[in-house]
């Protein structure tokens, strides 16, 4: 039984109950009382349509996103562990731009398709980068291979940075020229009425 059919089952049954056995209504009665308020429960609960959420219209994009929110804090948890500053910001950015993403996807799914390496490759990738990076790092290794690592990481999410802000700038490209062109379609309108500073300056000087 749907859950709805519980609750207008719950509802006819008080209905029922009420009248028959707190005020003595006639069984016949009761149960017409009854029938017609499970009916109407029926009818207000079949209208009540369940929220669209992206977990039951897209659960592919939606294991993606959850993944990524558990891959940026790796990101964010490595941090503090980080001896190089500069790297730290590097990391603390590619982690807000991360977020923005994320956050981007969630209200466009439709934009999923231009991230399918941010997903499948450079956020995995990225996170076996650093997770190695601070290892080294806490084992203070000095060996020409563990410093030369640490340098091409550093490196690497230096460009990574870089590449994350503008990943999150060409979700919005599309957007942006969309906008563009309602404002010049806005300023053409805005002109074909008269309606512009210079316009109304020389009506104002007209009038006097």
């Amino acid at each position: 039984m749907k859950n709805k059919d519980v609750t207008s089952a719950i509802v006819g049954g008080a209905f029922f109950a009420i009248p028959y056995l707190g005020m003595s209504v006639a069984l016949l009665p009761s149960l017409i009382i009854g029938g017609v308020a499970f009916t109407a429960g029926e009818l207000v609960l079949s209208g009540i349509k369940p929220k669209l959420t992206l977990k039951n219209t897209n659960i592919s994009l939606y294991k993606k996103i959850e993944q990524a929110k558990r891959q940026n804090k790796e990101i964010k948890d490595i941090i503090p562990k980080v001896e190089s500053e500069y790297t730290k910001t590097n990391l603390r950015e590619i982690n807000t731009t991360v977020d923005k993403i994320l956050d981007v996807v969630e209200k466009s799914p439709k934009k999923e398709k231009r991230l399918n390496n941010f997903f499948d490759y450079y956020l995995p990738v990225l996170i076996t980068v650093i997770s190695k990076y601070d290892e080294i790092e806490n084992q203070k290794l000095v060996s020409k291979e563990g410093k030369g690592f640490i340098t091409k990481a550093d490196k690497m999410i230096e460009e990574t940075n870089k590449a994350f802000k503008m990943i999150l700038s060409s979700l919005y490209q599309k957007d942006i020229m969309d906008i563009e062109a309602d404002l010049k379609v806005y300023d053409m309108m805005l002109k074909a009425d008269g309606i512009t500073e210079d316009e109304i300056m020389k009506g104002s000087r007209d009038n006097e």
